[in-house]
């Protein structure tokens, strides 16, 4: 007997039809998506162009954070400081920007903090051996109760070639942590003669070992490093 009965499966044209319509907005959807993104990366700011030769310099002196020194994030980006706001040891105010034409090791310490205690004796060595007319270390102490306090420690540790430098606010750490270069206790930051970041830390360092002296006698003299 012959089947009269009408196929009734339905035809898979219209389906796919429908599924490569849909698959083609997804496309066109994520084409456009990626290009808004993509536009909108390219228009974000990429930070100050002044401080583009720190960030090259950065990437000359990356060989040299090894050892003692290992740990230093190197500057990828231009990032200007902030002009940090504090006190000399007179109590009359200095800025970051008093130290412009020189390159720097900004440090912060306090008391309480156990390892900027460790390690302030080698940052006095490391001025007494580089400070001069081209670099010097502004380690600013945060202690925020007793101005006394630091001060005592320093002469009882007979650390006498850093200068005194104090926040009793502890802005200096927030300006900081706003640009994110201050995520803990000590946090150095190593910066050019136009206040540029070349390299940070989070944490001591041996900064009068042999590892550091290199690291920032060519930071200091590229060229004389061969830089």
């Amino acid at each position: 007997m012959t089947n009269d009965m009408p196929d009734v499966t339905p035809s898979p044209a219209r389906p796919m039809r429908r599924r490569a319509l849909v698959l083609g907005a997804v496309v066109v959807g994520a084409i456009a998506g990626y290009a808004g993104v993509s536009y909108l990366s390219d228009r974000a700011p990429s930070g100050d162009p002044s401080c583009q030769p720190a960030v090259a310099l950065s990437k000359r002196l990356a060989p040299l954070a090894r050892g003692e020194v290992a740990a230093l994030t190197m500057a990828t980006a231009p990032l200007k400081l902030p002009d940090l706001a504090f006190v000399d040891g007179e109590g009359q105010p200095k800025k970051l920007s008093d130290w412009r034409g020189k390159t720097v090791l900004v440090n912060l310490w306090a008391t309480w903090c156990v390892p900027c205690r460790k390690e302030m004796p080698a940052l006095d060595e490391l001025q007494g051996k580089l400070g001069g007319a081209d670099f010097e270390v502004v380690a600013i102490n945060i202690d925020t109760r007793d101005p006394q306090k630091p001060k005592a420690f320093l002469k009882d540790g007979n650390l006498t070639k850093l200068g005194y430098f104090a926040d009793a606010n502890a802005k200096v750490f927030q300006d900081l942590k706003a640009v994110g270069r201050a995520l803990g206790m000590p946090t150095s930051v190593l910066v050019d003669a136009k206040g540029c970041e070349i390299a940070t830390i989070a944490g001591p360092a041996e900064w009068a070992s042999e590892d550091a002296l290199k690291l920032v006698r060519a930071a200091v003299k590229p060229a004389a490093a061969g830089m």
